[in-house]
């Protein structure tokens, strides 16, 4: 299987707290909710079509627990998201949990395991959220696609996504999206480390 990193992301680089002020308070944070005002139906539409191509979801701990609380009670039948979250198979990288409770949940104590699992048949295992494992994969080289979803917001304050030291990262930017609400919807294949050059002037580009 592909493995394929979402997030949502402020133009600050915010991860946290995306969906609701209450969603994710840790280490005090106070301006959740900040996707929400740009979500239209363009959004929806292709968010929900990344979602039907994922043969399994790939959690941390932290938004597992988050996800496997709030999910199974949303009952809306014409929510295009609902029925496919709940019915995926889903994996959390856990050193703690002994079982998950939103079921069917296969923990895995390594990022090795992972690992074996992308070996897998199928199309994509995608990482929801859980912005830190999604960091500790792409360090490790381990996630084949980066899909970003970039909210015209600055909010000044909360975990921001791939701030942890370690190796470089190249992307190559493989699709672009701006909805009528001014989000952009991007995706990166990972090409490996980042490249680097030396600025030589313009006449090395024409």
């Amino acid at each position: 299987m592909k493995l394929v990193l979402t997030e949502f992301v402020t133009l600050d680089g915010v991860s946290q707290g995306p969906g609701s002020p209450t969603e994710d308070t840790s280490d005090g944070f106070t301006r959740g909710g900040w996707l929400v005002p740009f979500v239209d139906e363009a959004f929806v539409r292709r968010t929900s079509e990344w979602l039907q191509l994922a043969d399994g979801l790939l959690f941390g701990r932290r938004t597992y627990d988050a996800f496997a609380r709030d999910w199974p009670q949303i009952t809306d039948p014409d929510d295009p998201f609902t029925e496919r979250m709940n019915s995926l198979p889903k994996y959390v990288v856990s050193s703690t949990l002994d079982e998950g409770s939103w079921h069917p949940t296969t923990v895995l104590r390594t990022l090795d395991a992972v690992e074996e699992l992308k070996k897998q048949a199928g199309n994509e295992l995608q990482i929801q959220g859980s912005a830190r494992l999604g960091d500790a994969l792409l360090r490790a080289g381990l996630v084949d696609l980066v899909r970003l979803v970039i909210a015209p917001t600055v909010i000044g304050a909360g975990r921001r996504l791939f701030e942890h030291p370690g190796d470089t990262a190249g992307l190559r930017l493989a699709s672009q999206e701006a909805t009528p609400s001014g989000l952009l919807l991007l995706e990166y294949e990972t090409v490996g480390a980042a490249p680097v050059a030396e600025y030589e002037g313009v006449s090395a580009f024409v």
